[in-house]
């Protein structure tokens, strides 16, 4: 597939950085294509070695697009068809792809919340948890690290913990004390948290639809922000401000294709879809995050990842 325009133009600039490693954290299949998934096609795209980390299978997620309810796969192994779905939008990403391998938690809902199931992924102590990421990091050796903010980017407990993980593996997996059975040392150089829920982009589409007089799916989200429920369904206003934009419109297409991969959880006419790739590349072409911890200088607001690492 041939890398789009823009990405071409940059394309020397990137070859300069052959050898660079990104890892990105995520707690579900489906959570990769619609948190970053445009970034992360954008630099393997253009050499960047990419990886897809996902810690539990999803099984206890629901089905969530109606055409796919009734079909007898979903019915009788909604985990494998999981899988294959994760692995078909590994593939729409261009990206590498590894399980930890740890359980679903489900979220919890009522009042009182019942406990989560035993054994299940936020469930466990951190080291635990964490023990097989930080093998991988340091097996894989990645420059830059991305996953979610300390609420998850919504506070399922699978993201809180997928959260803990990732930052547990970012400081410990230099640290030659720790987790000595995991393999040699490596310091990743900087960790950011992706802010997929930033309410300034959501914003900026709601405003060009109703300016161009289509309906805006976003006015509900917006109105309640600060409203988040005890359940978890309504992300809180996001903390963090954006350090990082990537400029990566021409994915677009690539990021909706994996989500489409992932029929059990994405309706084709639903929120993911209510806004065009052009619209969208006209008015917030970027995708948002926050730099956490840098192991080497770099000046904010940054447009590169490996700023200061290339």
């Amino acid at each position: 597939m041939s890398i789009p325009a823009k990405a071409a133009e940059r394309t020397s600039e990137f070859r300069r950085g052959d050898g660079l490693r990104l890892l990105t954290v995520h707690a579900h299949p489906d959570d990769e294509s619609s948190k970053g998934a445009a970034t992360m096609a954008s630099y393997a795209a253009t050499g960047v070695e990419t990886m897809v980390v996902t810690c539990t299978g999803g099984e206890r997620g629901d089905i969530l697009n109606g055409q796919v309810v009734s079909e007898p796969q979903a019915l009788r192994d909604l985990p494998g068809l999981r899988r294959r779905e994760m692995a078909k939008a590994a593939y729409e990403l261009g990206v590498a792809h590894r399980w930890l391998g740890f359980v679903d938690s489900g979220l919890p809902e009522g009042d009182p919340l019942p406990p989560l199931p035993f054994g299940s992924f936020a469930t466990l102590p951190l080291e635990r948890a964490a023990a097989p990421l930080v093998r991988l990091v340091r097996s894989f050796k990645p420059h830059v690290i991305v996953s979610y903010d300390e609420n998850g980017g919504y506070p399922h407990p699978d993201h809180i913990m997928a959260h803990k993980v990732a930052v547990e593996a970012y400081h410990a997996a230099a640290d030659a004390d720790r987790y000595p059975e995991a393999g040699e040392p490596w310091t990743p150089l900087k960790l950011y948290y992706d802010r997929a829920f930033n309410p300034e982009r959501f914003r900026a589409l709601h405003f060009a639809l109703e300016e161009a007089g289509l309906q805006s799916p976003y006015a509900a989200r917006l109105a309640a922000w600060q409203e988040a429920d005890a359940e978890g369904h309504q992300p809180p206003m996001p903390t963090h401000r954006t350090t990082t934009q990537i400029d990566c419109g021409d994915y677009f297409e690539h990021r909706d294709r994996a989500l489409l991969s992932h029929r059990t959880q994405i309706e084709p006419e639903g929120f993911f879809f209510a806004v065009s790739p052009d619209m969208q590349r006209r008015i917030w072409p970027w995708e948002d995050y926050t730099l956490v911890d840098a192991r080497v200088e770099t000046t904010l607001p940054e447009t590169d990842f490996f700023a200061g690492i290339r």
